[in-house]
């Protein structure tokens, strides 16, 4: 006789269908770790990776055996890596791999995934430009602010709009800094102090990010020197997220001005985040700043 089937009865078939799709999914992204990585070897000659020729070979490509010799790795266990085995590794160990197959960006961040890591972030040269794209973007976002900082808070590019409105000059280099020490830019913040704690937890939550960054800890000390305000917010515990919100400015022109901001980090540079304004919409912001903007060309 049939009855109605018991919610633990329900919750174990539901477990087991969540194992059997975690298992599959499991074993295709091994499947597809061992055809990209015997790609990859297939796709290079010894001569490509500073090995000395060796004539005519049956099989296309590096051995298996040459690249673990290059990578550092035991022969067996690149051999079962490639095979798409379930064994486990480590980042420097993928790194190597991703070395001597002479992987990308793209193609290292696949292999990452791929092998069940999460991949490193692509954080570029510190200290490199921003290429005439990125600076083209920012251009295009006039008569709205729009700039771009490193993790450090670093300015690392503008728009005419973004110098004019928020007082950057020649002595703001590092936003952190000058929020809390600079006279102009602090002065521009209408609401200063309820914005303060968001800035400083962003920056506590990025130097958690990078605890091997020592940056982080020069600017922090810097200023816990300098300005009492950032000791106080510095020595609380808290963390936030500053991917949007909104920012109320006073201009000593155009008087008070609101945006809405939006952070945005770039695939191909982890470091960088591109800070694009949109002048609110129930405020006559947007007016003010083509004003500001017509007054001031250039």
């Amino acid at each position: 006789m049939g009855g109605r089937e018991s919610p633990l009865t329900r919750g174990r078939r539901g477990e087991g269908t969540a194992l059997s799709c975690g298992v599959t999914a499991s074993r295709n992204r091994r499947d597809q770790l061992k055809e990209f990585l015997r790609a990859k070897r297939e796709s290079l000659t010894p001569e490509t990776v500073g090995l000395p020729a060796a004539g005519r070979r049956r099989t296309p490509g590096l051995r298996r055996e040459e690249v673990a010799v290059l990578a550092g790795v035991g022969v067996s266990w690149y051999t079962w890596l490639e095979q798409g085995r379930d064994i486990k590794v480590s980042d420097a160990v993928l790194d190597a791999v991703a070395r001597v197959l002479l992987l990308d960006e793209a193609e290292r961040t696949h292999l990452y995934v791929l092998a069940g890591l999460n991949p490193p972030e692509p954080a570029g040269q510190p200290g490199t430009p921003v290429n005439d794209q990125l600076q083209a973007v920012l251009d295009a976002w006039m008569p709205a602010p729009a700039h771009v900082l490193d993790r450090h808070y670093n300015l690392v590019a503008m728009n005419d709009a973004a110098r004019r409105i928020f007082g950057f000059d020649d002595d703001v280099h590092n936003c952190m800094t000058a929020f809390f020490t600079h006279p102009i830019y602090r002065s521009r913040f209408t609401e200063w102090h309820e914005f303060a704690p968001d800035m400083v937890g962003d920056f506590r939550a990025s130097a958690a990010r990078y605890p091997d960054d020592p940056a982080f800890g020069r600017i922090a000390d810097e200023l816990r020197a300098t300005s009492p305000d950032f000791a106080e917010l510095w020595a609380r515990p808290d963390v936030r997220s500053r991917s949007q919100g909104i920012k109320a400015i006073t201009h000593p022109e155009a008087g008070d001005l609101t945006f809405e901001y939006s952070l945005f980090r770039l695939p191909d540079r982890a470091d960088l985040n591109v800070v694009l304004h949109t002048p609110h919409p129930d405020t006559d912001t947007a007016a003010k700043v083509a004003s500001l903007v017509v007054a001031h060309p250039g």
